[in-house]
């Protein structure tokens, strides 16, 4: 990807009932950059998640791509802007073959012709070592098969970022490995990357710099090993026995 771009969220609040469930939190993802979400349960992690999706909106604060505001754009426009999710539960079209999944998504970028979309399916295949499975249906592959197909489905679009719901949940040590292989490949692509998880040690291994959020609050925000060393963050998450 040649251009660089950045996703800002600036001073982002929610409340539910009265309850202020994401407090005043900013953070920024450029191009190429890895970060993770982190904290403990009922912590916002997911609420902050789903505003910068636009699946739910925020009371106050704001959401740019460079220095455009797309506060106020629903899901669909946010994906067209360049936001991709990939959720932890299986996003799979299971009636369809992998061609057929990356084609689905294909056909909405209209700037490409028949031909193009084939050759990009055809490409995302390659990449992501799926071409085998070309005719297999979603609902007959194994789960690093479909997180293949779904991450290379989720690349279709074109992103420019991509938000990881708890991509290590549930996964093998094997699809683990696989899993964070990807990743880098994604960031090496030039994809800005914003992973949320409770397996905190895989996560921070994988990224640039990492956010925890405690009670709604940002109480930390750096390096992997700056927030490991962070006193608050060893008293209300991580304990002091933590290491990477």
């Amino acid at each position: 990807m040649g251009t660089m771009a950045t996703l800002i969220v600036e001073n982002l609040s929610k409340s539910y009932k009265k309850r202020l469930v994401v407090d005043n939190v900013s953070l920024k993802l450029s191009s190429g950059e890895i970060v993770g979400l982190l904290g403990p349960n009922g912590a916002g992690k997911t609420t902050i998640f789903y505003i910068v999706l636009g699946i739910i909106p925020s009371d106050n604060g704001r959401v740019l791509i460079d220095r455009d505001d797309i506060s106020l754009f629903p899901l669909h426009m946010r994906a067209q802007r360049g936001i991709g999710y990939l959720p932890q539960e299986a996003s799979i079209f299971r009636r369809l073959n992998v061609f057929e999944n990356l084609m689905a998504v294909l056909q909405v970028r209209r700037e490409l012709s028949r031909k193009e979309r084939k050759s990009r399916a055809n490409d995302l295949m390659e990449e992501f070592q799926i071409t085998h499975l070309r005719y297999n249906l979603g609902l007959s592959l194994s789960g690093g098969e479909r997180r293949r197909v779904e991450i290379a489905r989720a690349l279709a679009a074109n992103p420019k970022f991509i938000l990881l719901d708890e991509p290590f949940a549930g996964v093998d040590p094997i699809s683990v490995m696989d899993i964070r292989k990807i990743i880098k490949h994604l960031c090496d692509r030039g994809i800005g990357i914003l992973i949320t998880d409770h397996n905190v040690r895989e996560t921070l291994n994988v990224c640039n710099r990492a956010c925890i959020v405690n009670r709604g609050e940002l109480i930390a925000y750096g390096s992997p090993v700056d927030v490991m060393l962070d006193a608050h963050v060893k008293q209300v998450y991580l304990g002091e026995g933590f290491y990477l």
